[in-house]
């Protein structure tokens, strides 16, 4: 039985050459991708800057609304078009996106990390990466064996295939998949597949690409349990985030206790945080995740 370790955690990601969180504080971050520099809303730096001045290429101006729309704005050029980043053997385009992000998910390193430690020393792991947007832990994951990317956003898995391309990754056994992942995964149960690891990365809200939706409270629990369908004694990981909702980790480290009380291993679940850079870098909370694993 999957022992729950109620104590939280706190995985922290420290930067790396082509990017760091600069400063944060009265609700928004200075972050650096490259050579450029941005401002985004951040409900979650309550504090005040360290910084008295932040010179930044663009900024994100939230709309008035609560809906996570906005705009951009430019104060020096930016290439519309993107610009390369990398981290270890994975390159990727970064790019300014109407929801305010840049094309990845920089908290979700320490993850890619958090995962490779699991299936160390493999090279026929079978993994799956659900809702895996434009691909950056999919390539991580793929130097441990055979990887099933799937997302409801063509765009995203075709984005997510050019940067395989970049990393000179094209040729590894990736099935990239443009599917509502609940469905994909309900499917996967019926064809009586199994994996070593899963990593799934949910929206609050969303629709698939036949006009499918997703509501997170209501269709969590199900995908949830569907995924443990694919796991088995032998697996090694579940990996699941959540963002801006109002909920505790507590909550989902709960849901994957009922889930996978057949299971060994472990359940944990706390934070994500990005620390500022400096030897006193704060640290700036992002996320909330749970997780189950199971040592081989």
């Amino acid at each position: 039985m999957a022992e729950l370790i109620e104590a939280p955690v706190v995985m922290t990601g420290a930067g790396w050459p082509d990017y760091g969180l600069l400063d944060s504080g009265h609700g928004r971050k200075l972050e650096s991708y490259g050579p450029y520099r941005f401002i985004r809303p951040e409900p979650q730096a309550l504090w005040r800057p360290r910084l008295e001045r932040w010179a930044s290429d663009g900024e994100f101006v939230p709309a008035s609304d609560d809906d996570g729309g906005g705009r951009w704005s430019y104060a020096n050029p930016v290439p519309r078009e993107g610009w390369p980043l990398a981290r270890g053997d994975v390159t990727f385009t970064a790019q300014c996106t109407p929801f305010r992000h840049l094309g990845f998910f920089p908290d979700m390193a320490p993850v890619w990390d958090w995962m490779g430690e699991q299936l160390a020393g493999r090279t026929d792991a079978q993994t799956m990466n659900l809702f895996g947007y434009t691909g950056v832990g999919t390539l991580s994951l793929s130097q441990y064996g055979p990887v099933t990317h799937v997302d409801a956003s063509k765009k995203s898995v075709a984005q997510a295939r050019e940067n395989a391309a970049l990393s000179d990754m094209a040729e590894r056994p990736i099935r990239w998949i443009v599917d509502d992942a609940a469905k994909f995964s309900a499917r996967e149960v019926r064809r009586g597949k199994r994996y070593d690891g899963i990593i799934l990365d949910p929206p609050k809200f969303g629709r698939g690409p036949e006009g499918e939706v997703w509501r997170l409270e209501e269709h969590l629990a199900p995908l949830v349990g569907d995924c443990r369908r694919l796991l088995d004694a032998d697996s090694s990981f579940l990996f699941l985030t959540v963002y801006a909702v109002r909920m505790s980790s507590l909550a989902l480290a709960g849901l994957l206790d009922e889930v996978f009380a057949d299971l060994p291993g472990k359940i944990e679940h706390g934070d994500l945080a990005v620390r500022e850079l400096g030897d006193d870098g704060r640290l700036l909370p992002t996320a909330i995740f749970a997780r189950w694993s199971n040592p081989r």
